[in-house]
């Protein structure tokens, strides 16, 4: 899956800039370090009254998937479980053991495992699908972190704008410096609305149609493994997960859509 959020927000900055140019305006204008120590310091501040630091810890870690360009896995998944199946079925299933500690994915390691372990197909499925829902609602959950984020930064940019409104109706004998000065207090008001939409409420997002396409893989790692523990050959399980993947591209455009409206 290519990630275009960081073009996307590259566009958007652009779009701004060359607004304001063409407006006659000056990038410098919008550069005031005090309406931004407000603002993100407010709305950090604001979410961490909402969630635990660990929460919040763990919501800006998912920026760095958010950013990079990461391939799709499902290829790569069907023909590693097809191989396990095929092992599986010539050796047993313990030939697998030594290749436990060559999978980087913590989630097919531990459902590889149950595998090994001669956990039953029923019980594997069980225990795997409860670990997927577990995931999927602490990913929700920190999407959450940035939809707080959205609906605060513009209410304290515009505690911003006041904040400073104050500092200039406490000068009113110096008219000549009014008017820039009521200028920079609406600075405040642009980061904190141009925080949220250009940045907060987009990378919930995000992480939504992310986790949305991470659950359809932990899914189909959970039918190949189910398959492999109950005997089912390469071939079956390869059919299987090919099925599986366009099920899984029309249920995560579902619910990308879902995040859209």
């Amino acid at each position: 899956m290519k990630s275009s959020a960081l073009g996307g927000i590259v566009l958007a900055l652009a779009g701004i800039a060359v607004g304001l140019y063409l407006d006659g305006g000056k990038l410098g204008q919008l550069l005031q370090p005090t309406a931004a120590l407000i603002v993100f310091g407010g709305t950090l501040g604001a979410v961490l009254v909402q969630f635990p630091l660990p929460i919040v810890a763990q919501a800006i870690a998912q920026l760095k998937p958010i950013f990079l360009d990461r391939p799709d896995e499902a290829i790569q998944l069907i023909n590693t479980l097809s191989r396990y199946a095929s092992q599986a079925r010539r050796k047993g299933a313990l030939s697998l053991d030594p290749e436990l500690q060559n999978i980087s994915d913590p989630f097919l390691q531990r459902c590889m495992t149950l595998v090994v372990d001669g956990t039953h197909s029923q019980t594997l499925r069980t225990l795997a699908n409860t670990a997927t829902q577990t995931e999927l609602a602490r990913d929700l959950t920190l999407a959450r972190v940035f939809d707080a984020a959205g609906g605060f930064a513009p209410t304290i940019g515009i505690l911003g704008a006041i904040i400073g409104l104050i500092q200039v109706m406490q000068h009113m004998e110096n008219i000549s410096e009014v008017g820039r000065g009521i200028a920079v207090a609406f600075v405040a008001t642009i980061y904190g609305v141009g925080a949220a939409n250009l940045f907060f409420l987009p990378c919930a997002g995000r992480i939504r149609v992310l986790s949305a396409r991470r659950h359809a893989l932990r899914e189909m790692i959970v039918a190949g493994v189910v398959g492999i523990a109950e005997g089912l050959s390469a071939g079956a399980i390869e059919q299987r997960l090919s099925a599986h993947v366009h099920s899984d591209k029309a249920m995560t455009d579902r619910r990308a859509s879902r995040v859209v409206r």
